[in-house]
């Protein structure tokens, strides 16, 4: 084990010794462990190497080419479970592995989940992590895939699509940088395109009272909820000083009823 760790420690692991626990629970045997170490010395990430990541206190499955569920998008998952009711259609938008749907529906007593992605790659991980809540996964661009029977039902639209300006993604850390998919990384110019297209795809999905919340940057943050608002949504902002994150939540209004038509009337 000290030998794994000085080899980690010296690949710049910062918690060399906790890597070193994983990875040794991950290997089948000494040559198993050894292949698994040349990865991480190499700069894989150490969830593709292990396999999976742990999010809202679940083992979420991943793997090379996979985008890695991220800690502050727990806030996200918080957010939308306070959102949510018992038996709630819950979608998650650019799902990737499918993190932030099975947190959800794992919180939420009767969830119907859908989850939907444009990468096959993801998916196939996505299938594993929303299986145990009866979770249904569609392949295609944003709302394209979905089944019609969803308009106007979805109460908890919950999206973390990629919000990185294109001419930043070479500031990201390596391990995100060289080994996750540029489609979960690059948002366009100002990061914000698929935030508009999220946006303005919204309203006929959305059931009266439905919240779409979705994942951004306090500095991109006027800017999202400002398409949000565009799109006929009434919006918030929310953060968390722990999770340093921000949330945008939008609510689709409730139709107005024309006077007289209230009431507790017999059936005729």
């Amino acid at each position: 084990m000290a030998t794994l760790v000085e080899a980690l420690r010296a690949a710049g692991c910062v918690f060399a010794e906790e890597e070193a626990e994983l990875l040794t629970a991950a290997a089948e045997d000494a040559g198993h462990l050894e292949g698994l170490l040349a990865r991480r010395v190499a700069g894989e990430p150490l969830e593709h190497v292990v396999g999976w990541a742990e999010f809202c206190g679940l083992r979420m499955a991943v793997g090379e080419g996979a985008f890695v569920p991220r800690r502050r998008s727990e806030f996200l998952a918080r957010e939308a479970v306070a959102a949510a009711r018992p038996g709630a259609v819950v979608v998650d938008l650019c799902c990737g592995v499918g993190a932030l749907g099975a947190a959800v529906a794992a919180q939420v007593p009767g969830a119907e989940l859908h989850a939907a992605d444009i990468d096959p790659a993801a998916l196939a991980y996505a299938r594993r992590n929303v299986a145990p809540y009866g979770g249904r996964v569609w392949e295609g661009d944003l709302y394209a895939p979905l089944p019609a029977g969803l308009r106007g039902r979805v109460d908890v639209l919950v999206v973390n699509a990629p919000y990185v300006p294109t001419g930043e993604i070479g500031l990201l850390p390596p391990e995100a940088r060289d080994h996750e998919p540029p489609v979960s990384l690059d948002g366009g110019a100002d990061g914000l395109d698929v935030h508009r297209r999220v946006a303005a795809g919204a309203p006929p999905w959305l059931a009266p009272g439905g919240s779409l919340l979705i994942e951004t940057s306090a500095r991109q943050s006027p800017v999202t909820a400002a398409a949000l608002t565009a799109a006929g949504l009434s919006v918030r902002a929310v953060t968390s000083e722990e999770y340093y994150a921000t949330v945008i939540i939008a609510t689709a209004p409730h139709p107005v009823r024309a006077a007289g038509t209230g009431g507790t009337g017999e059936a005729s």
